[in-house]
């Protein structure tokens, strides 16, 4: 016996899979598949959609892979040419970042959106732990709401907490499957505990010693909200490293850069060096962000973000 269902957690060797009838199932993936991409650390990830085969009355196996929409995807390691991807067939991903405790670098939050963006997925950025923010740590979160907002991108922040700005990131949840990350000890985990608490997701304290965050979420996982919708809970990330993107195409993943690409004076500008270019004239005139075009000039010149972890 077939059926067709999504993955809802994925531990890389066994998979949960959730039938249109609201049934799970704990299925092995067929050997095949484990040789398919080579380059790729995680042939099924949460969210795909599979066709499961039964080959015993307690055993089930994934006999077929569908195509994705879309995912979101990233280096596996630091230095690595492998990639893994963090889910599929995803409505909208949030980042959620820090001003502090731990902070979240600028250039993480940039890769992540570009990513997002690269394949056509509505990026959103929370900033949580509101309530542990000084005087300072403000007046930095409404420089970045304003960055980010200028860029296009909807911006909360949130207290999980106080529970404050929970109600409106629960409206842009609401019937949609969210892919939710960040890095790690930003208190994911926590805000989605405070949106659905019957799900008692493991949390950690932030280490007194280093002010860095631990990893709480081992393996990704879709969970049901109550509200509608589905949300898609990832692993912390140490690191956000992009991969198989062209130099040349970075820009058209930069929103408010993407806008004025035709008005550089050369087709190929890499807006780093060349006269004419709309982009540094636009960073000049305090147009985009130094913030953003830092970040830029950093994923064409493909340096590694540091390790926050």
């Amino acid at each position: 016996m077939d059926f067709e269902g999504r993955v809802v957690k994925s531990t890389g060797s066994w998979y949960i899979v959730r039938t249109p009838g609201g049934n799970v199932v704990d299925c092995r993936l067929k050997g095949k598949f484990r040789m398919h991409d080579l380059k790729n650390t995680n042939p099924v990830v949460v969210g795909d959609l599979v066709t499961v085969t039964a080959v015993s009355d307690t055993e089930w196996i994934i006999s077929k892979i569908h195509p994705r929409n879309n995912y979101i995807i990233r280096k596996a390691t630091k230095s690595s040419k492998t990639l893994h991807i963090l889910a599929s067939n995803v409505d909208q991903a949030v980042v959620v970042a820090s001003i502090c405790n731990p902070r979240t670098p600028p250039g993480f939050l940039d890769r992540f959106l570009v990513t997002a963006e690269a394949y056509n997925i509505p990026g959103i950025v929370i900033f949580n732990k509101t309530d542990l923010y000084t005087e300072e740590d403000y007046d930095n979160l409404e420089y970045f709401r304003l960055v980010y907002n200028q860029a296009g991108y909807k911006v909360l922040t949130a207290s999980a907490l106080e529970g404050k700005g929970m109600d409106e990131i629960a409206a842009i949840l609401s019937g949609k499957i969210t892919l939710m990350a960040g890095n790690s000890g930003v208190g994911k985990s926590a805000l989605i505990n405070r949106l659905e608490p019957g799900l008692n997701i493991k949390t950690q304290e932030i280490s007194d010693y280093n002010s860095k965050g631990k990893h709480t979420t081992t393996f990704a996982q879709m969970h049901s909200l109550s509200f509608g919708g589905y949300i898609i809970d990832s692993p912390g990330i140490k690191e956000f490293g992009l991969i198989d993107f062209k130099k040349e195409e970075v820009g058209l993943y930069f929103p408010e850069m993407k806008k004025i690409l035709e008005k550089c004076q050369f087709y190929n500008c890499t807006h780093s060096h060349e006269p004419g270019c709309a982009v540094k004239i636009a960073v000049e005139n305090g147009l985009i962000a130094h913030t953003r075009y830092t970040s830029y000039l950093n994923i064409i010149d493909d340096k590694e973000l540091e390790t926050y972890n």
